[in-house]
């Protein structure tokens, strides 16, 4: 049993992550705090945090804009459903300021660690000392890339940029009658796992019809980019379609960007440019009910952090995980996949290709999101 986190780690917690905002003096007491319900402060939460607690789950997310708080709270709920506590942090897109909250989570001797990586590449380094530290290391949303960690839960990002490729294909052939056309492709960021997945499912889809032309344009994930890539190109291309590796950040910067050139048209309007893209987000839903957006690849956010407590569990308890299919009910990500990669073990769940005859279904995140 590890020891449940003090109150003077608490307030060391805090200064870590937000070193910016001073907390009020408060005499340390003898006893471990008892915290009897989430509590939220700005950027940390902890989570039923008491002398008692046998699982204590450090998370760090990259961010918190778009789905990423949907995945945090995600989480939170996957360890609230075990009576698990966590200390959350947040590493607003800088991978050294990750790499520090990770070696914070060591530091606490937490039981395990779960991360959506900022770089994959560069959290080798805290994946490796959390090993040294004896710490089961997991990651949602994305893999890492060169090592080994114990799992990976997230979208089949392929699948979500081949849904979108093939509506992007259907939507050419149908204003041309033929599948052709140019089509411009807002990358995530070129060193996560995500993005190039996303960009593969759509690019092996495209690459069959030689006629359409696409032109990549990276942005980090960052909405100035989305927005800077859309009129660059569209005011010096004919443009006919915009595939987004996120609607989350992309969608309303973009539909502002064509708005400003004079090019924001519905669906069956003369000049209407297709628009596509992976997370179904709110606002992506709402565009693709407006007539402005035309398709979108959902993932099952809310679900990563739920699905991956099981898997665990399963690890702290010395059960194996196994691969092969994941079947649950009812489940939008059902069927989901188990396979063994090299960088450990990988459940990809199912994403959603939503249309404007299904954007309004309740089951989707993105309906369910405040």
């Amino acid at each position: 049993m590890r020891k449940a986190i003090s109150f003077v780690s608490f307030l060391v917690l805090l200064t870590l992550v937000l070193a910016a905002c001073a907390p009020a003096a408060t005499p340390a007491p003898s006893e471990p705090q008892v915290v009897e319900k989430t509590v939220v402060v700005e950027k940390t939460v902890v989570v039923r945090e008491t002398a008692e607690k046998k699982i204590t789950i450090g998370y760090g997310a990259p961010e918190l804009s778009g789905g990423q708080g949907v995945i945090m709270n995600g989480m939170v709920k996957g360890a609230e459903s075990k009576n698990w506590a966590v200390v959350t942090t947040n590493a607003n897109f800088d991978a050294s300021a990750q790499a520090n909250q990770i070696d914070y989570f060591i530091s606490l001797g937490v039981d395990a660690i779960v991360v959506v990586p900022v770089d994959s590449q560069a959290i080798c380094a805290s994946v490796q000392k959390a090993k040294d530290a004896g710490i089961p290391f997991f990651t949602i949303d994305r893999a890492p890339i060169g090592c080994e960690i114990n799992m990976t839960v997230q979208s089949d990002n392929y699948m979500a940029g081949k849904q979108s490729g093939e509506a992007m294909v259907k939507l050419l052939t149908e204003k041309y009658g033929e599948p052709k056309g140019t089509v411009l492709e807002l990358q995530g960021d070129l060193g996560q796992n995500v993005a190039q997945l996303r960009g593969a499912g759509f690019n092996d889809v495209i690459k069959n019809y030689p006629n359409i032309k696409v032109i990549a344009k990276p942005t980090e994930w960052k909405a100035e980019k989305f927005s800077q890539a859309t009129l660059d190109v569209v005011s010096s291309e004919q443009i006919d379609g915009i595939y987004m590796h996120s609607d989350c950040v992309g969608v309303k910067v973009v539909l502002s960007a064509l708005e400003q050139l004079g090019k924001k048209f519905k669906a069956g309007e003369p000049g209407h440019i297709f628009l596509t893209g992976v997370d179904a987000c709110p606002d992506m839903l709402q565009a693709i009910r407006d007539g402005y957006a035309d398709q979108a690849s959902s993932q099952p956010l809310p679900d990563f952090g739920v699905v991956i407590a099981d898997y665990i569990e399963k690890t702290l308890k010395g059960e194996p995980i196994t691969e092969g299919e994941v079947v649950k009910e009812g489940a939008l990500w059902s069927p989901a996949r188990i396979v063994k990669a090299d960088t450990g073990f990988m459940m990809n769940l199912a994403t959603t290709s939503v249309t404007k005859e299904n954007a309004s279904d309740p089951a989707l995140w993105g309906n369910q999101a405040k």
